[in-house]
């Protein structure tokens, strides 16, 4: 397919999937604080839980909710399924566009696993539909019954697949198949527990049957799990643009911190919201920024030592980045799929070069996230070289 359609092809996916996943997080944020907000008050009619007051755009609103369901179903009851759906569609249409039909640059990396497109992509549809029959077992399992226990054993699960995705695939790779199994979950979640108890729960009340409030219960569970992974899933979606997450040596444990830190931050909301003083509530605030300082003193940029005391000649710098940069960050660039310079980053020239300097120690040295898919091999010792020339450079 011609680059300039994949790139639209990338665009429009890209902006469809942010559209209705943020109808799905808002309206699942807007639920989870409708919850928090249920009150019991007097004179209400029999089997609503509670209600809650609310007000938005000048008007006020009263809702109820009731235990397990009303005794008559109203005939325009609103569902809320296709925001996830489509949130799903998009995301995994987006995986297959960027990485799938571009495997061997954003994918696969030879210095993490040798492997041809068709089996990373294999590899993929596996891990991804694995994964949500292991946690959903989990679910099943009397661990279903403890809620603290279940929590701990689905986020090791969660740092296992972490572990060996970035055995498996690029760095970048591995980030966005975390960031995919957690949707993976999430939607699943709503696609084949929510919705139909939700549906058993209206077939009951239409033959005059008594709900199994069970249905219910673990609906509402997926939900809180749902949420819980909400905050996570956003920013291992976007860790592609930033290789200080998923270029660490040690990048399951980056993961795993990124979750405890989007768990422990949707935690304080969820129970801001229910109205929890703050004594009882704020000990998430230094926990979170301690997650949060041990994330940023994990993944500082380490300069190799060597580099400090290295000269290095402006055409061995050229001959470098010609080598290894210049299929893509050219004006005409000359890799496959790339119809011109991602960002704009053009490295042709030794002004270039020094102009995108930040740029080319983070991506190609520090973090050695460049090139894409390691397919040119650049070799240690040419970071090396590249890297001290960029220090002298900041030195003049």
């Amino acid at each position: 397919m011609d680059a300039h359609l994949v790139e639209w092809l990338n665009i429009l996916l890209r902006w469809a999937h942010v559209i209705v996943g943020i109808g799905w997080i808002g309206t699942s944020f807007y639920f989870v604080a409708l919850d928090m907000s249920l009150r019991k008050r007097e004179g209400l009619a029999p089997g609503v839980m509670g209600s809650a007051w609310l007000v938005h755009g000048g008007g006020f609103y009263s809702v109820e909710k009731y235990a397990s369901a009303p005794a008559n179903m109203p005939p325009d009851l609103q569902w809320y399924k296709w925001e996830a759906y489509l949130t799903f569609l998009t995301g995994f249409a987006l995986l297959a566009v960027m990485y799938y039909w571009n495997a061997q640059a954003y994918l696969i990396d030879p210095r993490v696993l040798a492997m041809t497109p068709a089996t990373a992509i294999g590899l993929s549809l596996v891990s991804l539909t694995l994964g949500w029959f292991v946690y959903d077992a989990m679910c099943k399992s009397p661990l279903g019954k403890q809620p603290v226990l279940l929590a701990a054993m689905v986020f090791a699960f969660l740092i296992l697949m972490t572990w060996g995705f970035t055995h498996i695939f690029s760095g970048r790779g591995a980030f966005i198949h975390i960031g995919m199994l957690v949707g993976t979950i999430m939607v699943a979640n709503v696609r084949f527990i929510i919705i139909p108890n939700q549906k058993k729960i209206v077939a009951d009340l239409i033959a005059g049957r008594t709900p199994d409030p069970a249905l219910g219960a673990a609906g509402k569970n997926r939900s809180m799990h749902n949420t819980f992974l909400t905050l996570p899933v956003i920013l291992f979606m976007i860790s592609n643009h930033y290789p200080i997450l998923h270029s660490h040596p040690h990048a399951w444990l980056v993961a795993a911190l990124v979750i405890v830190l989007g768990a422990l931050a949707r935690w304080f909301w969820v129970r801001h919201e229910a109205h929890d003083p703050i004594s009882r509530i704020g000990w998430a605030v230094p926990a979170a920024a301690g997650v949060l300082a041990v994330a940023v003193v994990m993944t500082a940029p380490r300069i190799d030592p060597a580099m400090a005391g290295m000269r290095v000649a402006d055409a061995r710098v050229l001959e470098i980045v010609k080598t290894h940069c210049a299929a893509c960050h050219a004006a005409q660039p000359t890799l496959e799929g790339f119809a011109e310079a991602p960002k704009g980053i053009k490295l042709e020239t030794l002004d270039l070069i020094r102009t995108h300097s930040s740029a080319v120690m983070s991506q190609a040295v520090t973090s050695q996230a460049m090139p894409l898919g390691g397919f040119t091999d650049m070799k240690d010792e040419e970071r090396r070289e590249l890297g001290a020339w960029l220090l002298a450079q900041r030195a003049r």
